[in-house]
């Protein structure tokens, strides 16, 4: 509505956004601007689809109620069984967000055109069941109200989750000035996915499957150079927080893949992006550009990749060389997550919630117990393989490991004295 300004501030209309399932509000009705009046509510309200009634009251609560239908002026009730009540802000304006499912839906709004939003003022019904002290203080005395449209598709819950954990990427920050991107080192034996690993977490953030670094499945290693991938939002967009890093992967004979040696050197910086990794060379890069990295050009966090499948045989020789490289990177205070690929194929259903429920009691404790690491540690991914489109479910499983993953290397960060911005001169 031109002229007429929303109330909400920036982060109530997250709230109203996570609460509702969308992206897009249009203000209808102001009271204070078009005054306390049922017609003139109706007149600007009836016929617009979902809304959604916001009031404000001098206690400092936000509250209000959605409805999916339209009003009609009707003079009837309208059945609506995703309507439901809210409360914003609490006692004294603080964010608290509370949602009240409508009980019976045959009466979840009285659409009179004598009367405005009307869900129901008071807990003495059968279609609410409330408190009316927690959702707005049983202070009906308000100070403005307002009526928005609700449009665009509603979203899934799902689809809310990953847009939550997408933004919080989207605005992390390391803390340390000198640290723009935290770097990841993604290690693992051939096969598992690691490559694959970063494509698909690029790909969530491009919003269409592609396939940046080289992957496959071979007797050796598909990667044959160090390679560091940033991560940007959207094709054109702005650089992400995050910088993956991508090499050989572990074999079982001596000599072939990457070996344990020569992750000291990748860890500390020396090795720059498209080195070709192998025989020990590394000792040769050190008096390159890189012969005296800053902790910028580090690694902050490893990211150790297993295939879930094979977990359970995995080899002597291989479970030995990850325990190796687990000492290795110990040495330097590295945490590290184990991210366990392929879980679609542990639980073929394919549903998120048997995923995150079912793998955790297998797979990962026995990884836990292979390689000594905390299960707090393990997180189940799938990547993209075969896939041509995006699946919300494997967006989330892959977001939530990059989450993790940001989280302990700020905990690495944390071991560094905070450093004050340079004041311009």
């Amino acid at each position: 509505m031109a002229g007429v300004k929303s109330r909400l501030t920036q982060d109530e209309v997250k709230q109203l956004q996570h609460l509702l399932g969308s992206r897009q509000f249009s203000l209808l009705y102001k009271a204070s601007v078009h005054g306390y009046n049922a017609s003139i509510f109706h007149a600007k309200c009836d016929t617009q689809g979902p809304t959604v009634a916001i009031g404000y009251n001098g206690s400092g609560y936000i509250f209000g109620g959605f409805t999916s239908q339209s009003y009609v002026s009707s003079g009837a009730y309208i059945n609506d069984e995703k309507a439901f009540l809210f409360r914003l802000k609490g006692k004294e304006g603080v964010l608290s967000p509370l949602k009240i499912p409508v009980k019976t839906a045959a009466g979840a709004i009285y659409d009179y055109s004598a009367n405005g939003p009307n869900f129901a003022a008071t807990s003495s019904n059968n279609y609410y069941t409330y408190n009316v002290a927690d959702l707005h203080g049983n202070d009906l005395g308000l100070i403005e109200c307002e009526v928005y449209r609700v449009e665009g598709k509603l979203i899934s819950k799902e689809k809310m989750e990953r847009e939550k954990i997408m933004d919080e990427i989207r605005s992390y920050k390391p803390y340390l000035n000198s640290v723009p991107q935290i770097r990841i080192l993604v290690l693992g034996p051939i096969g598992a996915g690691k490559s694959s690993f970063f494509n698909s977490v690029n790909s969530v953030f491009r919003g269409y499957v592609t396939s940046q670094a080289t992957a496959g499945s071979d007797n050796t290693s598909v990667t044959t150079q160090y390679r560091t991938y940033p991560v940007k939002d959207g094709r054109d967009g702005k650089p992400l927080p995050i910088v993956f890093c991508d090499t050989m992967g572990i074999e079982e004979k001596l000599g072939t893949g990457l070996e344990i040696d020569e992750v000291s050197n990748i860890i500390k910086g020396h090795v720059p992006d498209r080195y070709q990794v192998g025989f020990l060379q590394f000792c040769a890069v050190q008096v390159t550009s890189f012969s005296t990295p800053s902790l910028k050009d580090e690694i902050h966090c490893v990211a150790i990749v297993i295939d879930g499948c094979k977990i359970e045989i995995l080899s002597e020789k291989l479970e030995e060389k990850l325990k190796q490289l687990r000492r290795k990177v110990n040495q330097f205070g590295i945490p590290q997550l184990v991210l366990l690929t392929k879980v679609d194929e542990i639980c073929p259903i394919g549903e998120l919630f048997r995923i995150i429920l079912f793998v955790p009691f297998l797979q990962m404790r026995i990884t836990a117990e292979k390689l000594g690491i905390p299960l707090a540690q393990i997180v189940p991914v799938k990547n993209y393989c075969s896939e041509l489109d995006l699946s919300c479910d494997v967006d989330i499983l892959l977001l939530s490991a990059v989450r993790q993953l940001i989280r302990l290397a700020e905990s690495y960060l944390d071991n560094f004295p905070f450093e004050k911005p340079k004041k311009e001169l």
